[in-house]
């Protein structure tokens, strides 16, 4: 036998109203025409942009941003360096520290090569001087690439094979670190360090040698500073001591260039040459090879 449940009418009235106060809970609320209901966001979730905003367009392949998430940090960018061509001081008589000696890089085929004259010391007496030249003849040039970010050649001669970078009316001599014995001559050469212009010509050049030498130290010190970003803790302390050490460095090379005081051209150019340096080894990865020295 079922059960059946009665109501009494005061009860019935008070139920229906539970009833319609509950349905109205659950009904969703419909916004007045012309406002817009926020959508929830999650946390972490980006912001959209209100309707109508203008939105860029996303960096044509190839360009620095393409194929980048939002919010990922771009690579530093390599300060811009004056371009140093391979033929840059083709023809141009050069002087080691502005005084002695004579260089000359000429064109020849296949390649390039270098008439080379030095002044030194004799073996048995090291105050008395000496020189060698190196023949009538452009002795051949080996290109080694651009490992320091100028072009770099050897000269092939088994007496006294050096190898200098290419710089903007200037030639340095990076190898060899010892002197170059020509026992043949008895002589002791150096040649290493900067040959560039008689150095008597200089002084007249040197406020646009002093600029010159601001640009190339405002690239080097950007480019120190992107080597740090780009390293761990030890690199970054490793390009502090090696920024901190290049003016001792520079100083050494430079100290015997003649008249240096009066006009800074070797000041300039080791500086412009650590520039070039700094940016190779920013962009080794880019088909630029490590630029250390």
């Amino acid at each position: 036998m079922r059960s059946r449940l009665i109501l009494c009418r005061p009860f019935r009235l008070r139920f229906a109203g539970l009833v319609l106060r509950v349905l109205a809970l659950s009904v969703p609320v419909i916004a007045p025409s012309g406002l817009t209901a926020q959508p929830m966001q999650l946390p972490g979730a980006a912001g959209s942009a209100p309707v109508g905003t203008p939105v860029a367009p996303p960096p044509p392949a190839g360009q620095p941003g393409a194929g980048q998430l939002p919010g990922t940090p771009r690579p530093p960018s390599a300060p811009a360096v004056r371009a140093v061509a391979d033929d840059a001081v083709v023809g141009q008589a050069l002087m080691h520290q502005g005084t002695s000696g004579r260089l000359v890089m000429e064109r020849r085929p296949g390649g390039y090569g270098l008439r080379f004259s030095a002044e030194g010391f004799q073996i048995n007496n090291l105050l008395e001087p000496c020189g060698v030249s190196f023949g009538d003849q452009a002795v051949p040039l080996e290109s080694l690439g651009r490992p320091a970010g100028l072009p770099r050649f050897r000269l092939q001669s088994s007496v006294c094979p050096i190898v200098f970078d290419v710089l903007n009316n200037a030639l340095l001599v990076v190898e060899p670190q010892t002197p170059c014995v020509i026992e043949a001559a008895q002589c002791r050469l150096t040649p290493r360090g900067l040959w560039g212009p008689d150095a008597r010509g200089l002084v007249a050049l040197a406020r646009d040698i002093e600029k010159e030498r601001a640009r190339a130290e405002s690239q080097v010190r950007e480019g120190f500073r992107q080597l740090g970003v780009q390293g761990g803790n030890d690199e970054r302390r490793d390009v502090a001591r090696e920024q901190a050490s290049f003016s001792s460095e520079r100083e050494q090379i430079c100290r015997e260039f003649a008249r240096e005081a009066s006009h800074s051209f070797c000041a300039a150019k080791v500086t412009e040459a650590r520039a070039a340096s700094v940016r190779a080894r920013l962009t080794k990865g880019a088909g630029e090879p490590d630029a250390r020295r």
